[in-house]
């Protein structure tokens, strides 16, 4: 069980041979002031001021792009950005609906970006690879779709590690995105120009994919709110797939409320897409009750379970102090706070990999030379094969491809494949159990704050390793929530800690209520990088 401890709000787990007794000291982190205002909803913010004639919408996407044009060659979170005229004249559509006293979508006026591995029919969608450039498919993917059909503008394409292959957006195909906090430094991957673009605010929302993470850890690593839907819930139609059982097209934004509203756009079932869901959709928006209309203990009777092994070793001290802080503000809103085991956590990282390799070998089979893509020259139908995928591919690709071949050829079906399926039902059967005892689960989102460019290039064991506390959601296909809650001294830099809310098959809207009453109550954090500063 875990107990509160009566000095700086300091949360020391009964199990103290677990954590380096550093760990349980008074943290180095910020001390928090007062003063920092709380989140708030960007996408409700343009809303209002749109339909109280304040501004228009013309006006604001003027205010992004400048943004946008003045960050961008530092950051690089984009691919591609739309034309300035094109965007404009979205936006001024949009102003004359309002002038006409026309109906307008929960989304108009907000600039999205879109991950590049996401189809757009007016944009090129490259997957961060060689072997896509200067592809433009002949469709919207189905989320695209509903963002526009909801108002949103779409501003660009956010680079990505190419295919959704790694944790950094070092493995792009073309460039390699700043993190807006510390531009020496990785947004976290494979999401991380979505996750950059939203802290930089050079849009206000943007979607990402999470194989294994890669919402998540980029949430964390920038400081913006990230959510993970259940598997099924958003339609994969139109997305560029990496390894199919565990791709999930997820939210990024400033504030919870913002996730939130995009994932209600998003959500549905699709004929186009077999694996989505029928469930019903809630309407996410009502849970972001304002603070002033809570009470003392807005969460009182909330089951919420830490997972000790995500406080293990190899788990930065500041970032299991942030977590404490953060469970010690859960239990001042009223939450019973316990500890949750998981035997098999650690099987999951491999189990992920085994798994995702092997349906990433199948599912770029098709990236040939003949169908799409660039074409090498050859003489032979094999040699056309062979040479378009090797100068196509990244090396990451390659590495994943051949990984994936292996574990599912003759000899090795059983010995890898099938454990890692076997593990991966182990693992979902923690989660149920879990989730029978508890709400919500917690955890940190990643094992340390965004590491230095170029810190773990060549070491992909260590890379991989990064990515231990969010795999296992995949493998269980159960919705998670990452927001920021508190920072941690880096030499001259101050980094952002991401807390994660896991919860059951297709509840996000607990996940979205708890995150929100958190983030509201939060006291004295301001999660605005100083690239951005006033400007915000």
């Amino acid at each position: 069980m875990l107990s509160s401890i009566q000095s700086p709000r300091l949360l020391r787990l009964s199990t103290l041979h677990q954590i380096p007794l550093r760990c349980l000291q008074t943290s180095t982190t910020p001390v928090p002031t007062p003063s920092s205002p709380q989140p708030t909803s960007q996408i409700l913010k343009i809303r209002k001021s749109l339909l109280s004639r304040e501004t228009t919408a013309v006006e604001i996407a003027k205010t992004f792009l400048s943004r946008l044009r003045r960050t961008e060659p530092q950051l690089k979170s984009f691919l591609y950005v739309s034309p300035e005229d094109a965007v404009l004249k979205q936006a001024e559509e949009i102003d004359r609906k309002i002038r006409n006293n026309e109906e307008l979508g929960p989304l108009a006026g907000v600039l999205a970006g879109v991950k590049d591995n996401i189809c757009t029919s007016d944009m090129p969608s490259t997957a961060g690879s060689k072997i896509l450039e200067n592809y433009t498919p002949p469709y919207d993917a189905t989320a695209v779709k509903k963002l526009r059909e909801n108002g949103a503008i779409i501003v660009g394409k956010t680079n990505l590690d190419e295919f959704g292959m790694g944790s950094t957006t070092e493995a792009s195909g073309y460039q390699v995105t700043a993190n807006p906090w510390d531009l020496s430094r990785v947004p976290g991957g494979s999401s991380g120009g979505s996750a950059a673009a939203v802290s930089a605010q050079q849009c206000a929302v943007s979607l990402g994919t999470d194989t294994g993470g890669s919402v998540r850890q980029p949430a964390s690593f920038c400081g913006v709110v990230g959510l993970k839907p259940t598997y099924g819930r958003v339609s994969r139609y139109g997305l560029v797939a990496y390894a199919s059982s565990l791709d999930v097209i997820g939210c990024l934004g400033s504030s919870v409320a913002d996730t939130g509203i995009v994932l209600q756009a998003v959500s549905g079932h699709d004929k186009f897409d077999a694996t989505s869901s029928k469930q019903g959709i809630p309407n996410f928006a009502s849970q972001f009750i304002p603070k002033d209309y809570l009470d003392s203990k807005p969460l009182k009777g909330l089951r919420v379970g830490v997972i000790r092994e995500t406080l293990a070793d190899g788990v930065d001290p500041d970032v299991i102090s942030s977590l404490q802080h953060s469970v010690s503000h859960l239990e001042d809103l009223g939450c019973t706070i316990s500890e949750v085991s998981f035997p098999s956590f650690s099987l999951g990282l491999p189990a992920y990999y085994i798994l995702a390799s092997s349906e990433s070998s199948s599912n770029l089979a098709r990236y040939d030379g003949v169908r799409f893509g660039n074409q090498v020259f050859a003489d032979e139908l094999s040699s056309l094969y062979g040479d378009s995928r090797a100068e196509g591919f990244g090396s990451e690709v390659k590495l994943r491809i051949l990984m994936g071949t292996y574990a599912l050829s003759a000899g090795y079906y059983d010995a890898y494949y099938k454990r890692a399926q076997q593990v991966r039902t182990l693992v979902q059967k923690s989660f149920r159990a879990a989730l029978e005892e508890n709400d919500v689960l917690i955890s940190p989102a990643a094992p340390s704050v965004a590491y230095k460019i170029g810190e773990k290039k060549n070491d992909p064991l260590a890379m991989y390793a990064g990515d231990i506390m969010t795999v296992n959601v995949n493998l269980a296909g159960l919705p998670a929530l990452v927001l920021p809650c508190g920072f941690v001294e880096e030499g001259s830099s101050v980094l952002p800690v991401g807390l994660q809310m896991i919860g059951a098959a297709f509840d996000e809207e607990s996940l979205l209520k708890i995150g929100h009453i958190f983030e509201q109550t939060l006291q004295g954090y301001s999660f605005v990088p100083p690239l951005v500063g006033d400007d915000f």
